[in-house]
């Protein structure tokens, strides 16, 4: 029994990764006033470059180096569209994940053709901290993709709370007008959030095809980025409590992959179904508790309104 818990702990600490990256950067981005519904989009793009970058190189720190970028890209057409355009933010950003996928399967089926596989990152121990019992086997041998994505939580907790930095994000995102007033570059602090959440994007999307999985395939995500919005509610635009979100729903998936390699006879469908059903039931229980999101979210900005 103890294997089995270490085992399930273990994955739902490795499969939260994508999540948090990308509802971290969901996150920032929704607190400075613009909500990106093209994470998912942007993830393919990520886990795709990323892949293919190792796939002809063999170099990992390049393969995520080059899904930074191309997650950068996406975030600043994103923000170019959302912002300066002042498009209508949830239909524009349908249409960058729809974009992101389509783009995604063209070049896989183009430049790579059939399903392949690299070496990923692998596990990293923590000296001292791994030799732990139990705790040093779940937290300290994990890949650098794992620990960076926990170590973002506390990282953008303290950016947001306590820095001047995190203070213009939240302003801009809650009285626009105001920061404005103050002297703050309205346009430029949602440029930036939305550009690093795209980089963040990309990350999570490299850190499926270059480190959980090591494979890329069409629609690799399978709406992923959809549920890290839903993270980003979940959590009441809060950090650690995004992190909570994560973990609740990697920890579902992480047992319904054990009960599919376990053989367990539950209707596979069903397993498969867990995570989405847990989620849906989570929101729905939230939906009855008042949250306040950030009161310029999805409202482009004009001065003098």
């Amino acid at each position: 029994m103890e294997a089995i818990i270490i085992g399930v702990v273990k994955s739902a600490i490795r499969l939260a990764t994508p999540y948090l990256y990308a509802s971290i950067g969901e996150t920032i981005g929704q607190l400075s006033g613009v909500l990106n519904l093209g994470v998912d989009g942007v993830m393919l793009m990520g886990a795709f470059s990323a892949f293919f970058t190792v796939l002809k190189t063999g170099n990992l720190g390049l393969g995520l180096l080059v899904a930074i970028v191309v997650g950068g890209i996406f975030g600043l057409l994103i923000a170019f569209v959302n912002v300066t355009l002042k498009a209508q933010q949830g239909i524009s950003g349908i249409g960058f994940y729809i974009f992101g996928l389509g783009l995604s399967s063209l070049l896989f089926r183009t430049m790579i053709g059939t399903v392949q596989t690299v070496s990923g990152f692998s596990p990293l121990s923590i000296p001292l901290l791994s030799n732990i019992p139990i705790v040093g086997e779940i937290f300290f041998r994990q890949n650098i993709l794992v620990y960076g994505a926990f170590a973002l939580v506390p990282i953008s907790w303290f950016i947001l709370n306590k820095t001047p930095l995190g203070l213009s994000i939240r302003a801009v995102g809650q009285h626009p007008e105001a920061a404005d007033s103050l002297g703050v570059n309205i346009v430029r602090i949602r440029y930036l959030t939305v550009i690093f959440g795209g980089m963040l994007s990309g990350i999570a999307g490299a850190s499926l095809s270059i480190a959980l999985l090591n494979v890329f395939q069409q629609n690799l995500t399978n709406g992923m980025g959809f549920i890290a919005v839903a993270l980003v509610y979940f959590g009441a635009w809060r950090p650690l409590s995004v992190l909570s979100g994560a973990l609740l729903f990697s920890t579902v998936n992480a047992i319904q992959i054990w009960i599919q390699v376990k053989g367990i006879n539950i209707p596979s469908d069903f397993t498969l179904m867990l995570p989405y059903i847990v989620t849906i039931v989570v929101l729905a229980a939230m939906a009855k508790r008042y949250v306040r999101p950030p009161k310029a979210l999805n409202k482009p900005f004009e001065r003098g309104e």
